[in-house]
């Protein structure tokens, strides 16, 4: 009782000073307003925010687009299906993993990028558009390594673009669907390669189940014991992770 009626006298007393003209404003207001600007300066510096912003926001996509991670969670994704083992392991436990994956993989390119890039720039030392080629020189030199120079050529072709003479006359939004149907194609020949010993495992059960006469027992409940078994055996998680690090080499 005693606790209920503080919190109300406290509530009336907030009530009081809110609408009392004489108290401060207990809550800070924040007052956003576009208007019209006669200095082009500020035209283009409010337009280099809204570019900051936008960059911002795709930032996931780009993380995923132009990195390792597209490789590393189909490789991971067709782990987890050829052992039957469903929704083990979890979502969020595969993006982690591939996601951390990434970031160890691609450190050097983004510290390369950031020591050429990003600090002079914010030094002073070079220009937006310097920082901005400094910044991309290392991606564009990760992608290329692992892009095929057919799916290369298909968008160029597709652009109808000149012929490119040099990597530097590639443009940047020519190498990136390149490169990640690259990183597709070699995500499922890695896959494919995780599947065989599996698929083995599942005909030589749904054999034995069928000369048993057990047709009614899915091989599946049966089988994915063993395929466990057989990837803890050979270490499983140690081999694919070395595989997928030396595939980037």
């Amino acid at each position: 009782m005693k606790r209920g009626l503080l919190m109300l006298v406290g509530i009336a007393v907030l009530f009081i000073l809110a609408n009392s003209s004489e108290a401060a404003p207990l809550i800070p207001n924040i007052d956003l307003k576009v208007g019209t600007s006669e200095n082009p300066q500020e035209v283009a510096t409010t337009l280099q925010v809204m570019a900051v912003l936008t960059v911002v926001s795709l930032a996931p996509g780009i993380l995923i687009m132009t990195t390792s991670f597209i490789r590393i969670v189909v490789v991971i994704g067709f782990l987890r299906n050829a052992m039957s083992t469903q929704n083990v392991p979890p979502n969020q436990v595969m993006i982690s993993l591939a996601l951390f994956l990434t970031f160890y993989l691609m450190a050097p390119y983004w510290s390369q990028a950031n020591d050429q890039g990003l600090q002079p720039y914010l030094a002073g030392q070079i220009s937006q558009e310097e920082a901005i080629d400094n910044v991309l020189a290392p991606m564009r030199e990760f992608m290329f390594k692992q892009t095929r120079e057919s799916d290369l050529a298909l968008f160029v072709n597709l652009s109808d673009a000149e012929r490119p003479e040099s990597q530097d006359d590639v443009s940047t939004f020519t190498l990136i669907p390149a490169f990640i149907i690259s990183e597709l194609k070699t995500g499922f020949q890695l896959g494919f390669m995780i599947y065989v010993p599996f698929i083995v495992i599942d005909m030589i059960v749904a054999s034995t189940l069928m000369s048993m006469g057990m047709m009614m027992l899915p091989p599946v409940m049966i089988s994915m014991p063993f395929k466990i078994l057989l990837f803890v055996m050979v270490d499983g998680w140690h081999l694919l992770m070395r595989s997928l690090i030396v595939s980037f080499r």
